[in-house]
């Protein structure tokens, strides 16, 4: 385990300040991307979103963005920045459907989903070979990273990784945040995740795609989820191949992948995360040789907010620039 230190900004030790600082008081950091379509192998798309430096042997790191989230999220355009202070290229990955523009098919994007990073870094191992290649995971893409490593074993294609606030037991998280404060966190998703779906229906509808319709009217009425066991059960299973909810987070969650992960990995985790319980955090002999657990007792769930309420500083844009450096 990782001794690094956080401390957490003065009067932003609570974990849920911490969570809601970006999201909800952090300044927009514009910046100039170029947007690349990625055609998938079963014809829907992703969207990519590059920044720069452009040249063809520059580090470079592929970003990805947690649940309802894009690569507008502040916690992928801050770390896009600092990588690019540090000369290091990135690109952030859009999830299906993220990018402003509905996917074209009724499937859509989940925790489990590292079929689709795959092709992702298929792809840009094709499009620039001779740059070293990193990945780095928020939440719910943390999940879907440490996930494909463990699928990938050596064949990763990776030179490291980085897995921050994850999910490690999507059952378990499920039941956390249904617990006290954290209920508002999950009526927020619920909300966006019903927005995701009305959305693909108007395209679909629009578009005339009859079969994406009837998929989606095979999951029934959109009313009376207050739950992720609710949703998962009666949307993403049914959407994604999965048989339910249980089916769903036992296939996807990362926490069953972790020791066959051959890729230097560091996660970076905080006990007080209102989305996970300490319990779901693996134990060191889950882990591979190659990770390293990074545990702070604060920082809540993708915060790390330290410095002060008039200067805050942003410990995940220095921390992982740096650590990727290191390995070489």
């Amino acid at each position: 385990m990782s001794t690094s230190s956080f401390t957490p900004a003065t009067g932003l030790r609570n974990p849920h300040l911490q969570t809601l600082w970006g999201p909800l008081w952090r300044k927009s950091l514009p910046l100039a991307h170029q947007r690349e379509r990625l055609w998938l192998a079963d014809g829907d798309f992703l969207d990519l979103d590059w920044g720069g430096p452009h040249r063809a042997d520059a580090p470079l790191v592929l970003v990805l963005h947690g649940l309802t989230g894009s690569s507008s999220s502040h916690y992928v355009l801050g770390l896009q920045h600092a990588l690019q202070a540090q000369g290091w290229a990135s690109v952030a990955v859009n999830w299906r459907g993220c990018s402003g523009e509905p996917n074209l098919l009724a499937r859509s994007y989940h925790s489990g989903a590292s079929e689709d990073l795959a092709e992702v870094i298929a792809h840009l191992r094709a499009q620039r070979p001779s740059a070293p290649l990193y990945a780095v995971g928020y939440s719910l893409g943390g999940n879907v990273l440490l996930k494909h490593l463990g699928e990938a074993g050596s064949a990763s294609q990776l030179q490291g990784a980085v897995a921050v606030s994850v999910p490690f037991r999507l059952d378990q998280c499920a039941d956390r945040i249904g617990l006290g404060f954290s209920r508002v966190y999950q009526r927020h998703f619920i909300r966006e995740m019903i927005s995701y779906v009305k959305t693909k229906e108007r395209d679909f509808l629009h578009r005339g795609h009859h079969e994406g319709l009837e998929a989606l009217s095979r999951l029934g009425p959109l009313t009376n989820m207050r739950t992720f066991w609710d949703f998962d059960g009666r949307i993403t299973a049914p959407l994604n191949g999965f048989s339910d909810a249980h089916d769903y987070y036992k296939r996807s969650s990362s926490r069953y992948y972790l020791g066959e992960n051959r890729t230097p990995t560091l996660i970076i985790q905080s006990s007080d995360d209102p989305f996970v319980f300490r319990h779901s955090l693996p134990e060191a002999s889950e882990l591979a040789r190659t990770t390293t657990l990074e545990l702070h007792s604060h920082g809540g769930h993708v915060g790390f907010v330290d410095g002060s309420l008039r200067q805050p500083g942003y410990y995940l844009e220095r921390r992982i620039p740096e650590w990727l450096a290191q390995l070489g």
